[in-house]
């Protein structure tokens, strides 16, 4: 397969997803080519989800810059787009005096990069916000713009707006070659035989973006990865934080958090441990239990006893420690690299910045005058149960009866909100479980993974043997079902 294009984006992350959705905006021809068989399945899948205010970054930074006008525009983003985000603000907590003065700068340093509403809390103020913090604490900055989001519902809905508005998505393509043709332009080969013409070649290939530079001979950055761990609390101990709490920070990390998450439990975490390769995604007791000292330092209430799951994420650290946005000693390839946090703020921004440099370079953008801004989200049942909006429950499953029959005991997730997941092209275990919580709950799948391998098998055709956590190698059932045996 041959197609050309304007613009090729290499990576279907929140980055990828943010040029791209931008770019569908004018009469271009974008496509976007990703490794794994699903959006969201690299960094931005194994994410804190927190929408950060922005004094954290140094003064003076493209992250600073970036991560405050990402904030802003969340609002609006989610309000279009339908996916969760809730501004619950962040603190910053101090228990020494030498802390408070640390807090004290980062306020000035929040003050130049034009966050907005901070305030330096004393002990009292501070523990009427949060109550469960330790009694030892001393005082705290407050920054309510800070927010929380479901970072893979976020890249799946900038992914499925792109795509009605025109964007061509190529998943389970490993690029292994790019190669010029003529003065601008690219010929893009994959692994499973798709070649791709493009002029313009925007490279947010994350942990690999390196990689891929190194494809039309630029070598002039390296991807240091650093994998951080953390840790899902059972949903019934959601209350204990209102908003994400965060350490005083150290010259090289935010530290460890707890953190609120937009589906109801808490999160702690995470690490932050250089490494070797690029695919180590393993949790440890010694990561679990330096993660627990801290949190429970600001928490004192927080128990390991309590973890459901754990998970391993790797940040895409790039030599010299900002982002790495811009042209390229190659004309037509442009880096949007070491993204790392607060990149999943900054997105928006990011996609906008990336949109100026190719209209600088001589890219036409015309406006498309029948842009859809809007995404419609799911229907999810559990939502309406919290809110105690029966009469509305009663309304829908009364149109629909699948939102009747329960999938998922843990989080109530129903059969109609795994139907609507894989019509809309999800289908995979995981795919599955971050676009509905599908087995996410306390029994972490012992319950429902054979119920969704069910519907899987009758939505799609997908024999079950087929049928894998996260795409090729990862398969449940590796080795075909006895006559029968699907429905035993």
């Amino acid at each position: 397969m041959e197609s050309s294009y304007d613009v090729l984006i290499i990576g279907a992350g929140v980055v990828g997803a943010c040029i791209a959705r931008e770019l569908c905006r004018y009469h271009l021809r974008v496509a976007v080519v990703e490794k794994e068989v699903d959006v969201s399945f690299g960094t931005s899948k194994a994410n804190s989800g927190i929408i950060h205010a922005g004094f954290h970054a140094p003064p003076g930074t493209l992250k600073a810059r970036l991560v405050v006008e990402g904030n802003r525009q969340f609002d609006r983003l989610s309000e279009e787009l339908e996916f969760p985000f809730e501004r619950r603000g962040e603190l910053v907590v101090a228990f020494t005096e030498e802390e408070i003065r640390i807090l004290q700068n980062l306020f000035l340093d929040g003050k130049k990069n034009n966050v907005s509403y901070m305030e330096l809390l004393g002990r009292e103020r501070t523990l009427e916000l949060e109550p469960n913090l330790s009694p030892d604490v001393l005082g705290s900055l407050y920054a309510p713009t800070a927010g929380i989001i479901g970072p893979y519902e976020y890249c799946f809905a900038l992914f499925e707006n792109a795509v009605a508005n025109g964007l061509s998505l190529f998943l389970g393509q490993l690029v292994e070659r790019i190669t010029r043709t003529g003065r601008q332009g690219f010929k893009v080969e994959s692994d499973a035989g798709l070649t791709l013409e493009s002029r313009f070649i925007v490279n947010s290939a994350g942990i690999y973006a390196d990689e891929i530079a190194s494809f039309v001979g630029l070598t002039d950055f390296k991807i240091i990865p650093r994998k951080g761990e953390e840790y899902l609390l059972d949903r019934r101990v959601g209350n204990l934080v209102s908003r994400v709490i965060f350490p005083v920070p150290t010259e090289h990390s935010k530290g460890m958090l707890v953190i609120p998450t937009v589906d109801g439990p808490v999160m702690v975490g995470p690490t932050d441990e250089p490494i070797e390769g690029r695919d180590d995604f393993n949790t440890t007791r010694e990561g679990l239990n330096r993660i627990f000292k801290h949190a429970q330092k600001m928490v004192p209430a927080i128990r390991s006893s309590d973890v459901i799951t754990a998970f391993g994420g790797l940040r895409p650290i790039a030599t010299g420690d900002d982002f790495i946005i811009g042209t390229t000693g190659v004309p037509g390839f442009i880096n949007a690299a070491g993204i790392q946090s607060p990149g999943l703020t900054a997105s928006p921004a990011i996609g906008e910045m990336v949109k100026d440099i190719l209209l600088q370079e001589g890219l036409k953008l015309e406006v498309k005058a029948d842009f859809k801004a809007e995404r419609k989200g799911f229907c999810r049942i559990r939502e309406l149960i919290e809110q105690r909006d029966y009469e509305k429950v009663q309304e829908i499953t009364l149109e629909n009866r699948d939102y009747s029959k329960l999938v998922c005991r843990c989080e109530n997730i129903t059969e109609a909100e795994v139907v609507a997941a894989i019509q809309r092209g999800h289908t995979t275990l995981d795919s599955l479980k971050f676009a509905t919580r599908v087995g996410t709950g306390r029994c972490q799948g012992g319950f429902c993974t054979y119920r969704v391998m069910k519907i899987l098998n009758r939505e799609t055709g997908v024999p079950f043997e087929k049928i894998s956590k996260k795409g090729p190698g990862s398969e449940i059932v590796p080795y075909p079902l006895a006559r029968g045996g699907a429905e035993s």
